[in-house]
């Protein structure tokens, strides 16, 4: 026969299918499940999340709901097994369990009653399951009642299996439920025309050397950082940004509204502050939107203020210096990104993007919200977490090519270096702690993008270290001394090991 912790661990998984269910056929923006796992990303300390991040990548937000599954089916094994000798405490552990998760639906911006029905609907099923898969058996010495309670038990088991396997068939309706919204919002995004178009490559920013990272990142290849499980799918007819705080005069805006005040395109590169010495989280790209410094200028801010609280559709809040804002970079409220509407996933139908900040403190994706504050009365959610509250972007470079082994001769080397709004002075390259040269820089449109840089290397055979830094405009060259992202992003030079032929 199975054990009582199996009984619980089926109970568990029969609640979760009953939770999505409900939640489907509530039409709920967010199941349960997906409300327990944001709340836990958000709960998560900063110290931990940034060694999962560096780890596991873009691949925390499955993972993060896996995790959660798994974790509510162990909950429910230990609950089943507490059913036959201790019931006040598994029907007390329930509870307990049903009201974390109405906790977490309600902490979320789309917490509704729906969800805390969700939540009971699922706690019902779990003791309903519990009570039917452990009902007390029939005597054992009567061996036609023994047969009974065995098929009984089976005919029970076979249920429980047939609930469990129904949190497949319900999730999948959940997801096909957002799909048909995700496809109506794509057409609709299709459909829409920005006032722009689509901004030629300028020339000169492209060296073109084989495996060296392209000047202008493709919407489909630029880097994705966020805490959305599931990223918010916003009618822009519906989108509105509410200005409040220390402000003169409370408005609120519509993306008609942006539209009608024209947009204008800018070039400007985004970084993670998670982004590793030679990491990948980095991208460049064209963004077209409004100022942002034309809201604030309407609303007056007030004489004190230094900090923008912005908030998204999901609850994330970012703290942006007012400071960055107002100093004369293309700070905006960006509606286009590469000749097209914003992608879903990057923040459709508007998100913020500052120059020479960390996304973490800039680039609020599905912005709904901003309020005009100061540092010492509010915290953001990665200041929070131990991250550093100003998040200027650092001098940085990076070798993309070569890697692994090439054959003697000379081989270009080439990557990129960026100081947004300060600029690249110079790169130079090092072979083996030999004497620094200086590369060759490609052009740009403005000190708001990386630049790409190549270097010809007279490779002769052996292994050989390759090392780079740069130079931005104010004169600082990156230190070599190695500091991880947290609190305010890595340094280090960026190297690469080589066998020659």
């Amino acid at each position: 026969m199975t054990s009582p912790r199996f009984h619980g661990a089926l109970a568990a998984a029969a609640a979760l299918a009953a939770s999505q269910l409900a939640a489907a056929v509530l039409g709920l923006r967010e199941s349960p499940v997906l409300a327990i796992a944001q709340s836990a990303i958000r709960l998560t300390p900063g110290q931990v999340a940034e060694p999962i991040i560096s780890v596991v990548g873009t691949a925390d937000k499955p993972l993060s709901i896996v995790a959660v599954v798994i974790a509510m089916i162990l909950l429910g094994g230990v609950i089943g097994s507490w059913w036959g000798e201790h019931r006040v405490r598994a029907v007390t552990g329930a509870v307990v369990l049903v009201g974390l998760a109405m906790a977490a639906v309600l902490s979320r911006p789309y917490g509704s009653l729906g969800g805390v029905v969700a939540c009971l609907v699922g706690g019902a099923t779990l003791l309903g399951v519990l009570a039917l898969l452990q009902r007390e058996p029939a005597p054992a010495d009567d061996t036609e009642a023994t047969a009974a309670v065995s098929r009984r038990r089976m005919l029970r088991l076979v249920a429980a299996v047939a609930i469990a396997t129904a949190v497949a068939g319900t999730a999948g309706e959940l997801l096909a439920s957002r799909r048909r919204r995700r496809r109506d919002l794509d057409q609709l995004r299709e459909s829409l025309e920005l006032s722009v178009n689509r901004a030629p490559t300028p020339a000169g920013v492209d060296h073109k050397v084989q495996g060296q990272a392209p000047w202008r990142t493709s919407n489909r290849a630029f880097y994705r950082i966020d805490t959305a499980l599931s990223p918010p799918l916003i009618d822009p007819g519906e989108w509105r940004l509410r200005i409040h705080g220390m402000v003169d005069r409370e408005i609120t805006v519509s993306y008609q509204d942006l539209l009608d005040r024209g947009l204008r395109n800018e070039w400007i590169t985004l970084c993670c502050v998670s982004n590793p010495v030679g990491g990948d989280l980095i991208s460049n790209t064209v963004f077209s939107g409004v100022p942002m410094t034309q809201l604030l200028d309407e609303v007056g801010v007030q004489a004190g203020a230094d900090m923008l609280l912005s908030t998204s559709e999901d609850g994330w809040t970012c703290g942006t210096p007012l400071a960055a804002i107002t100093d004369g970079r293309n700070a905006m409220l960006a509606l286009g990104m590469d000749g097209v509407p914003l992608p879903v996933e990057h923040g459709f139908p508007v998100r913020q993007v500052v120059p020479g900040l960390f996304g973490y403190v800039s680039a609020t994706k599905w912005v709904t919200e901003w309020e005009l504050t100061r540092f010492d009365q509010a915290e953001a959610y990665w200041t929070k977490r131990g991250w550093s509250a100003l998040g200027p972007v650092k001098t940085q470079s990076r070798i993309d090519v070569p890697r692994g082994s090439v054959d003697a001769g000379v081989v270009p080397v080439a990557g990129v270096a960026w100081a947004q709004h300060t600029g690249i002075e110079k790169v130079e390259v090092r072979v083996d702690d030999g004497a620094w040269k200086s590369a060759e820089l490609a052009s740009v449109p403005s000190d708001d993008t990386w630049v790409q840089w190549r270097w010809e290397w007279d490779a002769l055979p052996g292994r050989h270290r390759l090392e780079v830094r740069a130079t931005d405009k104010s004169g600082y060259t990156q230190t070599s001394k190695r500091a991880d992202v947290v609190p305010d992003g890595a340094t280090g030079y960026h190297g690469v090991d080589v066998s020659v032929a």
